[in-house]
């Protein structure tokens, strides 16, 4: 397909087709959008870039998003350090966090197992997971995949894998629509799903 711009247009246009969700009409969208935009905020929109790639960093414990070594849950003393909530990506982090639901801690395995993609457990943070639960004082482990074929596949090899570890293992409630994500469940419905998890474990 050939370019419908000249020059730097038209690369602004397709850096932004690389992103995840930004088909070619949003790209263009997005780029015309800034063109209108005040120098300015150009810069601050700069700058926050430069920053992210500067700054931005995985925690050293549950690899959520963080800007120092600890995110801002794992520094927290007041969370529940007995319950640990496993998702997928850090994005089901701040979904969960929106409920206010829950209070425990986090360990974001960092995908999904999927044969067809490659994907594998070695590919994921899951031994990390494993070391983390050599902890005896977590009683609680919650599995937060999503409701899709990859993450029913992710949550079934984690309870093979903990079970024996004798670990109560939950799994969220129904409420969540299957082949959905977690990103784009209402705080209510993602609310009673975490209150009325199930125990997937003896």
């Amino acid at each position: 397909m050939s370019s419908l711009y000249e020059g730097i247009v038209q690369d602004l246009i397709d850096e932004f087709a690389k992103l995840p969700g930004v088909g070619p009409k949003g790209a263009s969208r997005i780029a015309f959008h800034l063109l209108h935009t005040d120098r300015e905020e150009i810069d601050r929109l700069a700058t926050v870039l430069s920053e992210v790639r500067e700054k931005a960093r995985f925690c050293s414990v549950c690899f959520n998003v963080a800007q120092d070594e600890l995110c801002r849950i794992c520094a927290d003393p007041r969370r529940d350090l007995t319950v640990l909530c496993v998702v997928e990506e850090p994005k089901d982090v701040l979904a969960i966090e929106r409920t206010r639901e829950f209070r425990g801690r986090y360990h974001v395995i960092g995908g999904a197992i999927s044969p067809l993609d490659g994907i594998g457990p070695d590919d994921l943070q899951i031994s990390e997971l494993v070391t983390r639960l050599a902890d005896k004082g977590i009683t609680e482990l919650i599995l937060a995949t999503n409701p899709n074929l990859q993450g029913e596949a992710t949550a079934t090899y984690l309870n093979r894998l903990i079970s024996p570890l004798g670990i109560k293992v939950t799994r969220l409630a129904s409420g969540l629509p299957v082949g959905g994500d977690l990103e784009y469940a209402d705080e209510a419905t993602l609310g009673r799903a975490l209150a009325g998890r199930r125990q997937v474990s003896n």
